[in-house]
Order: structure tokens, then C-alpha cells, then sequence
């Protein structure tokens, strides 16, 4: 007896371990084109009220959002992102701004100023147009939920599970592209933030490279049109081919029974 009811205990709590599972819970559902709030009020890393309109400052803005006091990968995604800016052609402040935004709503300005300290130590050309923000649990909603960025609470681990990726937003508040994992390539950032500027920034090779690249949303990376092409001409090789080798049996079968009459 005792066996069975302990076996009955073991079963209960994993049915409830399966029933939440905040990894599973944690991803991004494609959204482009949706709106956020740029008007909602959150405090950036010296204390001040600021809005998403206000770090934009009119310019495309590439948003990460991170846990500022992360112990796993928020640190690495931040120094991603501004590894891959750094890299690529368009200057923080000038062209974009960079928002570290925070999802724990239990964080503060100390927690971002701490993170958005080490980013520019370490990557100096991110000395403007660089923010670390930090707000109420409803308004980080507010801002994630229509972008299609799931985050969960994870009781083990004393932390939130998500995702390692940037939303690219447009001057207007639309979500442009998402880009997928620790280290954005940097190529992927100037076409996505080429895109984003709505034919306002870059030069006119800029605009010509997006006519050479295709973003895939799966991925959330861009890949030279003339492998799509490639692709696209390959299926419609082998679907032409099926179709003759069909017609091919097709009359073997008619020529076969007529023979047989």
C-alpha cells in the first residue's frame, strides 16, 4: 500500500511539472508589423523616466530584452549585439538606438546602469544612443506581448525563461525583423536596420544589398536571394519531373491494356 501511494505522489508531481514547463512557454511568434507602445513610461539606467519614443529619438531601434542581473546568457546577448554593431557600418546614436530592455519588472536603474556600464566598457562605440530600461510588470507586457515575445517564470531557477534574440523596430513603432541568437550577424543588423530606416538610412548600396538578401522568418536571418532562387528552381525541377515520369506511366498502362484487347 504504501508503495502505491508513493508511486501516486511520484505521478502527481511530475504531471504538474509537465503541466508548466516556462522553456517550453519561452519563444517568439512572428509578428512583423505590429505596433508597440512608445509612449508607455519606464525609468532608463540613471533613474529618469523615459519612453521607447523617446530613446528612438526618431531612428530605427534595435530592443533586446534581457535580464540586466542575468547569471546565464543576457550578458553574452548584450555583448552580441554590441560586438555586432560595432562591426557593421550604421553608429549608435547617430543612425539607431540600442535599448537593453528589462524584463524582470523586480530590477531597477542600478541593475541596468551595472549592465549597460560593462556594454560600453567593453564596446566603445556604443558610448551613444545606448539605453537600459526597467518598468512595471504590465507595462513590459505591453511592449512584448505584440511583438510575439513569450517569456515565463521559472521557479527553480529564481529567473525568467526566454529567448536570445533583437527586435528591430522602425521609427514608427512597427516590429521590422527579429533576429535570433547570442550573436546577431552583422550583416543581418545592417540590412535589418536598412530596412527598418523605410529607405531613410544607408546609402543607395545599402538598398541595393536588400535586393540581393531574403530574410526568413524562420530563422530570423537573411540569405542571398539567389540560393532561394536556387531552391525555388530545384523544386520546380524535380515537381516538372514527377509530372513526365507520371505521363510515363500513365501511357504504359494504356498501351498495356489496349495490347491486351
Amino acid at each position: 500500500m504504501k508503495r502505491l501511494v508513493l508511486l501516486l505522489l511520484v505521478l502527481l508531481s511530475a504531471t504538474r511539472a509537465w503541466a508548466f514547463d516556462p522553456f517550453h512557454k519561452a519563444g517568439i511568434d512572428q509578428r512583423l508589423g505590429a505596433q508597440v507602445p512608445l509612449d508607455t513610461v519606464f525609468r532608463d539606467e540613471t533613474g529618469q523616466p523615459i519612453t521607447l519614443r523617446q530613446a528612438a529619438g526618431g531612428k530605427p531601434m534595435l530592443l533586446a530584452p534581457v535580464m540586466h542581473r542575468c547569471p546565464n546568457l543576457c550578458g553574452l546577448t548584450l555583448a552580441g549585439v554590441g560586438e555586432a554593431v560595432q562591426i557593421q557600418k550604421f553608429v549608435a546614436g547617430r543612425d539607431f538606438a540600442l535599448v537593453a530592455f528589462g524584463l524582470d519588472p523586480r530590477e531597477g536603474p542600478a541593475e541596468a546602469s551595472a549592465s549597460i556600464k560593462e556594454l560600453r566598457e567593453a564596446f566603445p562605440a556604443l558610448k551613444a544612443g545606448v539605453h537600459g530600461l526597467t518598468g512595471m510588470a504590465n507595462d513590459i507586457a505591453a511592449v512584448l506581448t505584440p511583438l510575439g515575445y513569450r517569456y515565463a517564470w521559472d521557479e527553480d531557477l529564481n529567473q525568467y525563461a526566454h529567448i536570445a534574440a533583437v527586435a528591430v523596430i522602425t521609427p514608427e513603432g512597427r516590429l521590422s525583423r527579429w533576429l535570433y541568437g547570442i550573436t546577431p550577424d552583422p550583416l543581418d543588423v545592417r540590412l535589418a536596420l536598412t530596412e527598418a530606416g523605410q529607405g531613410k538610412l544607408g546609402s543607395w548600396t545599402d538598398q541595393l544589398l536588400l535586393l540581393c538578401y531574403h530574410y526568413d522568418p524562420q530563422t530570423g536571418r537573411y540569405g542571398t536571394l539567389i540560393w532561394v532562387l536556387l531552391r525555388i528552381a530545384g523544386g520546380t525541377t524535380v515537381a516538372i519531373g514527377l509530372g513526365w515520369i507520371g505521363l510515363a506511366l500513365l501511357r504504359e498502362r494504356r498501351r498495356a491494356r489496349e495490347a491486351q484487347r
